[in-house]
């Protein structure tokens, strides 16, 4: 049951959209023939959105709560600076302890750092941003470390850090892909603390 005053000729169907069966208003009631397909309603019709409910996927995210797009991009790109650090002190540090028992894990770690980099740049690609070419301070910090269980130690800090980071942005995370693979770096930065604790 609706109100004449509230017609429109399309909305524009979406996936999600659950089709009426009869129509009712002031002016009369109207039976709907059934498409067979979504693809079928939608022949005749522009792809575009026509009622304002429609529009909320062009609204940016933190109108919803979440983090802004910009605010997403300064995070992805803070977090690839600093995966960057980690990948080349951790790779600095594997050439250097090259015959000692760490060197497996500590290429591992630095193999999971330099992929998050490429996960990282390309959600900022997609999102319009612009990927950063900096390497994070945090390189500096760990080889200015002389004590190999210190750099280590320090190496943990930072991964915890990226935890934290991530852990506090995900509820804020507009976006499903960037979300899950957001969630999957938690995960690995967590093992990867276990392996070198």
């Amino acid at each position: 049951m609706g109100l004449e005053i509230g017609r429109l000729d399309t909305i524009r169907p979406q996936p999600h959209d659950i089709p009426l069966d009869a129509i009712v208003t002031e002016a009369g009631s109207w039976r709907i023939p059934r498409a067979t397909s979504l693809a079928e309603i939608r022949e005749d019709e522009e792809k575009s959105y026509a009622s304002p409910p429609c529009y909320l996927r062009e609204v940016d995210p933190a109108y919803l709560g979440y983090m802004s797009s910009s605010e997403t991009l300064a995070l992805l790109n803070r977090l690839l600076e600093g995966e960057r650090a980690g990948a080349r002190a951790l790779t600095e540090m594997a050439r250097q302890n090259r015959y000692t028992p760490t060197v497996a894990t500590l290429c591992s770690v630095a193999r999971d750092e330099a992929g998050f980099c490429a996960m990282l740049t390309r959600h900022i690609n997609r999102m319009g941003g612009k990927p950063s070419s900096l390497t994070g301070t945090f390189y500096d910090s760990v080889m200015a470390e002389e004590d190999p269980a210190s750099r280590l130690a320090l190496l943990n800090r930072g991964q915890a850090w990226v935890v934290r980071k991530i852990g506090e942005a995900l509820p804020r995370i507009a976006d499903d892909g960037l979300r899950i693979d957001l969630t999957r770096m938690l995960e690995v930065h967590q093992h990867n603390i276990r392996q070198l604790s």
